[in-house]
């Protein structure tokens, strides 16, 4: 499988917002809301140009949100969770 890592993008110190570095099909979400996660656990799977995709968390702490479901198209820069 390939590793995607995602940037974290936003103002404060705290802010662990996911984004998407290309654009795929989300496959399975590996973390609930409220899962505490590592830096490098898997997050999600994406399908990326018939490549399954493990997207991982750039730092440690606690899933705040999902904003994707398994199904779900996104596109690049589209925000997909939140980690706090």
């Amino acid at each position: 499988l390939a590793e995607l890592r995602l940037e974290r993008v936003g103002a404060g110190a705290g802010s662990g917002d996911l984004t998407a570095q290309m654009p795929g099909q989300v496959r399975e979400l590996l973390a609930a809301e409220g899962d505490a996660v590592d830096r490098g656990q898997p997050i999600l799977l994406l399908e990326a140009m018939k490549m399954e995709i493990r997207v991982t968390a750039p730092v440690a702490g606690t899933v705040k949100r999902l904003l994707v479901k398994a199904g779900d198209v996104v596109e690049r820069g589209q925000r997909l969770a939140e980690i706090g």
